[in-house]
């Protein structure tokens, strides 16, 4: 089985292709990433925090109790806003993914994003 992006959202009224961030090159920015087989219809969703390495910089340099070290999980960071380069390294991982059947894809995909199904147990 194989999954695809079926959509990208930023949770808002403000759609991800039409979304400009105030710098291109020092944002950060929570996406939501519809995932489903690529032969039925639904989809499961991922969250992933697109960065650039200035945001996390800038954000977490002058933070009173940062310890130095930053966690990346659930992360993709980019050199600069760009939906349509952002789109496609996010479909080129999701496309690669394949397995038995989409639980196993699923949890492929969880890799580089925050799962709606994260911890479940059946």
């Amino acid at each position: 089985m194989k999954a695809i992006v079926k959509n990208i959202d930023l949770g808002s009224h403000v759609g991800f292709d039409e979304y400009c961030p105030e710098e291109e090159e020092c944002f950060g920015l929570w996406i939501t990433v519809h995932v489903g087989p690529d032969d039925e219809e639904g989809a499961h969703l991922y969250q992933i925090l697109v960065c650039t390495p200035d945001w996390i910089t800038k954000k977490y340099r002058h933070e009173h109790r940062h310890t130095g070290a930053v966690w990346g999980r659930h992360m993709l960071i980019v050199f600069r806003y760009d939906p349509d380069h952002i789109r496609r390294e996010i479909e080129r991982y999701v496309e690669g993914c394949t397995g038995k059947d989409f639980w196993e894809v699923a949890q492929k995909v969880a890799r580089i994003g925050a799962w709606e199904f994260e911890d479940y147990t059946n």
